[in-house]
């Protein structure tokens, strides 16, 4: 299968980032991750940042990883993948870790780090905030109740990393938050904000835990807005918050010790 050429960074910069989204058939998608990867790069010019995707969106982070290092023969300096993932889940215990071990197989002495996924962190919660503030939503309204989305996955230890998210996100002042589901699991986003009107809310508004637009979040808007949601927050995207929170997981891959990091 041939693949697009990658640009790739010069060699006196600073460890390069290869940061690896899901991906998606909508345009609308790759060019959100580029955006956020654009303020990356704003924020951090001398760190060379570049764009891989799992499925469905060129180039696939190995062709990407195998360029830097073809190149760089003598396995010098490091390499952070990171994951724009949300939550740790299939994409990143098994996809990420099988593309990692072929492209080690061909060069054994590569000095890959592997960045902890975005998810979770009180950054992203942050962000959250930020989209449903430009949304009209007033922060930790004691009236309001939040249903926390996420695409949903079949690993229970991600559904519960989002509930927990929702549990403590509830401690900031607003009337309620549970989580939903957009899909793996339950409950769905409208079934919830039925729910949370049931139980007496008298207004309910949807955070969409998604980084990116694509077939999810439009069918969680849809939805939920059917289901009588007041606000639906747009995607994370580029905030600036989800933007610090690569930095901050780039960093971390960097000073980690080399075994953890090594995974």
């Amino acid at each position: 299968m041939r693949h697009p050429p990658v640009t790739l960074p010069p060699l006196t910069a600073r460890p390069p980032m290869v940061a690896v989204a899901h991906g998606s058939k909508d345009p609308r998608a790759a060019a959100t991750v580029e955006e956020l990867l654009s303020a990356v790069r704003a924020r951090r010019p001398a760190v060379p940042v570049l764009t891989s995707f799992l499925d469905h969106a060129p180039p696939a982070p190995g062709p990407v990883l195998e360029g830097l290092l073809a190149r760089d023969a003598a396995g010098g300096g490091p390499v952070v993948v990171l994951p724009l993932l949300l939550t740790a889940a299939y994409h990143s215990k098994t996809d990420v870790p099988g593309v990692l071990a072929q492209v080690r197989r061909r060069h054994p002495r590569a000095r890959l780090r592997t960045a902890a996924t975005l998810g979770p962190h009180p950054l992203l919660v942050a962000a959250l905030e930020r989209r449903l503030a430009e949304a009209g939503v007033e922060i930790g309204d004691p009236d309001t109740a939040v249903v926390l989305v996420s695409a949903g996955s079949s690993d229970p230890s991600a559904n519960a990393t989002i509930r927990a998210m929702a549990r403590e996100w509830r401690g900031r002042g607003w009337r309620d938050v549970v989580a939903a589901y957009a899909s793996a699991a339950g409950p769905a986003p409208a079934a919830a904000v039925r729910g949370l009107y049931e139980a007496g809310a008298s207004r309910v508004v949807v955070a969409s835990y998604f980084l990116a637009p694509g077939y999810f979040a439009d069918k969680v808007r849809r939805e939920s807005l059917a289901a009588g949601a007041a606000v639906v927050s747009p995607v994370l995207g580029a905030a600036p918050e989800v933007a610090e929170l690569v930095l901050l997981r780039y960093t971390e891959a960097l000073t980690a010790a080399p075994a953890a990091a090594a995974v």
